[in-house]
């Protein structure tokens, strides 16, 4: 499993700090990109959410996921610092996501049952971040999960987290009317 594999902040034998995200980018460019569905109102990715994220969220290959986000300064923390909450958000949406695979008709959703950040950096406002999610470990209804936000310039990584999510119970969401609430995959 990818935990296994590398530890965060795992470095290669040089002291490379960088070499998780090349580890990762050397899985990247296998497949060809496959949308993820969105939501309307969701805060990451629901794209009629008038104070949301409207992030687009892509499978690279089953349990790989990865965006792209350019926060906006009324979402900072300090001066020029995306606000800690929402590197959060990313870190939760993004390692959640990774479990869910990119068939719209059959989702897997999860809720967060925990998520563990570790802050590396100051993470900008205003520049393209890449935020990668990589699923771990699934028993049951419980998955692991991994995600990391990278400035997309330097290939950095600036915060990191792991997540552990728990199946929605079915009788929670009716699987039925996802389209017509407004899950589905919009065009860029």
């Amino acid at each position: 499993m990818f935990f296994d594999e590398i530890q965060p902040g795992a470095r290669d034998e040089a002291g490379d700090k960088n070499f998780r995200l090349r580890h990762v980018r050397s899985i990247i460019p296998i497949m060809p990109k496959t949308k993820q569905p969105n939501s309307r109102h969701c805060f990451i990715c629901g794209l009629e959410n008038p104070v949301g994220l409207h992030l687009h969220i892509y499978e690279v290959e089953p349990g790989l996921v990865e965006t792209q986000y350019v926060a906006p300064d009324h979402f900072q923390g300090y001066p020029g610092v995306l606000h800690g909450g929402i590197v959060a958000a990313l870190i939760d949406e993004i390692s959640g996501r990774a479990h869910m695979g990119s068939d719209s008709a059959n989702p897997r959703f999860l809720f967060t049952g925990k998520l563990e950040v570790k802050y590396r950096k100051n993470v900008p406002i205003g520049k393209m971040l890449k935020i990668i999610g990589k699923a771990g470990k699934t028993k049951g209804k419980v998955a692991e999960a991994w995600a990391g936000i990278y400035d997309a310039e330097t290939n950095e990584l600036l915060a990191e987290g792991t997540g552990m999510h728990i199946n929605v119970p079915n009788e929670q969401l009716d699987m039925s009317r996802l389209e017509e609430l407004g899950w589905k995959v919009y065009p860029d």
